[in-house]
């Protein structure tokens, strides 16, 4: 059953990569049956994580946060704080989604703690990013250009080029918005 439940993970990774995230929460469901029936709750935990950003990519911020919210539970009763902040931070982008930012940067900035102690760099210039969008949406754009450059720091400390063109261009908008063009 375990194989079978790492071969369901697998295919729904599969299918969230080629764009299907129908087809992924389906592999996900199945998967989360068989980690529920062998009391693999590490495995539970990271699918409902996979389950709640699968909703997300489908724009159901509820349904999203039911998983991430489980998840984040299984996370802190294992004591996995990658998986903790992992779901903190996936619960502040569901939050966004639903409009509720101020909410959403409570969980950004949980994750940005959870990213710092665990060591996980990129995780930590992508919340600093997410933090950088909330806050310009907020309308404190030299608050939001401060994150964007510590994202942009990070990324190109640790050579990752598509998160360096994500801080870049966050950090042209927000520029812009203030009217200042290059």
């Amino acid at each position: 059953r375990r194989g079978e439940g790492n071969a369901l993970g697998n295919l729904g990774i599969a299918h969230r990569n080629l764009g299907d995230a129908i087809r992924s929460i389906g592999d996900y469901e199945q998967a989360l049956e068989i980690w529920r029936e062998v009391g693999d709750l590490r495995s539970e935990g990271h699918t409902n994580a996979n389950l709640g950003n699968a909703y997300l990519t489908l724009g159901d911020a509820r349904r999203s946060i039911e998983h991430l919210e489980r998840a984040l539970e299984i996370a802190r009763q294992i004591g996995d704080r990658r998986g903790e902040g992992s779901s903190t931070g996936s619960l502040g982008i569901a939050y966004a989604e639903l409009g509720e930012t101020g909410r959403a940067i409570e969980f950004y900035e949980r994750a940005l703690e959870l990213a710092r102690e665990t060591g996980h760099r990129r995780g930590e210039g992508s919340i600093l990013g997410n933090l950088g969008v909330a806050h310009r949406e907020l309308g404190d754009v030299r608050r939001a250009i401060w994150y964007h450059e510590q994202a942009l720091e990070i990324a190109r400390e640790i050579g990752d080029r598509r998160g360096e063109g994500g801080a870049l261009w966050n950090a042209a908008l927000a520029h812009d918005s203030l009217g200042e063009r290059a």
